[in-house]
């Protein structure tokens, strides 16, 4: 069922206004467009080519020994010579700083990576938008939530070929689109109650990015009532970069309609 917009001209600026937040946001001096490239650390030490030093990572976690002259800044702290990251926790990471970059040390699927972040890389300077559909009011849809009985780990892929992540899955979202019932298989958001969809559709890998879209979802009601607003799609990291790691939506998100709203692809895909 379409939710009802009792304003469609606040409604449309509303949305504007949200994505041009949500284009700051990729913009970023330090965001996903400023990554120059995706090391997987093994434990023989490798000097990178975009970061200071010699990394590895062991029993002790990650490794960084750095050489004469050489300084990071991890936690407000200059640190020179050896310095342990420590073991992450998957999903986990830290931010050091290296002059006007900042080198992203995580771990992702399993494995530890530094990912290092330079404002004047070329995709992020040259970066110009990304199109999107026009915010229509067919497209906003009024969602049940509906609980498993226990958290489900859903193992999905990854935008990096032999990678797989772990969520546990709260429960799926239901909701109607022309007469037709979909599902969607959800996961937790960032905010606490927040939840997030990964879905693909029939536009994906045609106006849309196909390896992948998220919808971020608000806290349903006391009824299990959320607003679903395909509007808001936005792409992935990995829509913009190879050297994201970004899940892919479990097989059921597959959506057998198409979703001609949120995002389009990149132009830089384009």
């Amino acid at each position: 069922m379409t939710a009802q917009v009792t304003d469609t001209v606040a409604y449309v600026h509303e949305w504007h206004d949200w994505h041009q937040r949500h284009e700051a946001a990729l913009a970023d001096p330090h965001g996903f467009l400023a990554v120059t490239n995706l090391h997987w650390l093994t434990p023989e030490p490798q000097r990178l080519p975009d970061a200071p030093g010699e990394w590895s990572t062991g029993d002790e976690g990650v490794v960084v020994a750095l050489g004469e002259g050489e300084e990071l800044v991890v936690d407000g702290t200059p640190v020179r010579g050896r310095h342990v990251f420590g073991v992450l926790p998957e999903r986990g990471g830290v931010n050091a700083t290296w002059g006007e970059a900042v080198i992203e040390v995580a771990k992702r699927g399993g494995h530890d990576i530094v990912r290092p972040r330079h404002p004047d890389h070329p995709p992020r300077v040259a970066y110009a938008g990304t199109p999107a559909f026009p915010p229509a009011s067919r497209w906003l849809v009024a969602g049940r939530y509906v609980p498993f009985d226990e958290p489900r780990p859903t193992t999905v892929g990854a935008a990096v070929d032999g990678l797989r992540h772990v969520y546990d899955a709260p429960g799926r979202i239901e909701f109607e689109l022309d007469g037709r019932a979909l599902s969607l298989t959800v996961f937790a958001g960032h905010a606490p109650g927040s939840l997030i969809a990964l879905f693909t559709d029939a536009t994906s890998g045609v106006s849309t990015y196909a390896a992948n879209r998220v919808l971020q979802l608000g806290t349903p009601d006391a009824d299990g009532g959320v607003l679903v607003d395909f509007n808001r799609a936005t792409n992935l990291p990995c829509a913009y970069t190879d050297f994201a790691t970004c899940p892919l939506p479990p097989a059921e998100n597959r959506l057998p309609v198409a979703i001609e709203a949120g995002e389009k692809i990149p132009y830089e895909r384009g």
